[in-house]
């Protein structure tokens, strides 16, 4: 079992990178990515800060991927931004999606898509050429086990269908409360329209494009 959206105190977090980790190791995940939240005031630390932890986490404990989440930026800085995180070594790059409980600027789902990003957080209400271009993309749109965020899961699994693009199922994680266990997460995804077999899918996935499996 994977989640590749959580925060530390790294940004908005309340727990360290390792404790992080630990609580979900616990909790019997197999992989994470520590993905908190960037801009342009505030990449070069998180960045540098998440890739020094991650090199340096036990390799025989849960695996830990470095990652950051595009959060709230001016659309014509995605791209500069995304391409500064892969040259320093950021294996998720997240994009916080047109979520229905923030004001994120309208044509935030279309630029994080246009940029070289691996998920689209909490999307929202979703269009039909956006979910294109992510399935031309390969970027994965997210169901999201957030409070709020959710509220568009169903949208989001539809649109998905429809149209053949990838999904992912993570927690957005900011304290030891949001994170669940492998089987209560599987159940949030049923609860909001996955099936059983999409799910394998989805992990599937996973497996072979993040983790090499």
């Amino acid at each position: 079992m994977y989640d590749f959206h959580t925060h530390s105190l790294l940004s908005d977090g309340c727990l360290l990178p390792s404790e992080l980790a630990r609580r979900y190791e616990e909790k019997g995940y197999k992989a994470i990515a520590i993905t908190d939240h960037v801009d342009i005031s505030n990449i070069k630390r998180v960045v540098c800060e998440i890739e020094t932890f991650c090199k340096n986490w036990p390799k025989k404990r849960i695996k830990v991927l470095p990652g950051i989440e595009l959060t709230h930026v001016p659309l014509e800085q995605f791209s500069k931004l995304a391409k500064y995180a892969r040259k320093h070594g950021i294996k998720i790059i997240v994009a916080h999606g047109e979520s229905p409980v923030e004001p994120v600027i309208k044509g935030t789902n279309k630029a994080a898509l246009n940029s070289d990003i691996d998920i689209l957080a909490h999307p929202g209400k979703i269009s039909k050429e956006e979910v294109l271009l992510a399935k031309k993309k390969n970027i994965f749109l997210e169901v999201t086990a957030r409070k709020g965020h959710r509220q568009t899961n169903s949208h989001v699994i539809k649109m998905a269908r429809i149209y053949g693009a990838n999904l992912i199922l993570n927690t957005d994680s900011h304290s030891p409360e949001n994170i669940p266990t492998p089987a209560a997460l599987k159940q949030l995804g049923i609860k909001a329209g996955l099936s059983p077999k999409e799910l394998a899918i989805i992990y599937r996935n996973l497996q072979k494009i993040f983790l090499n499996t």
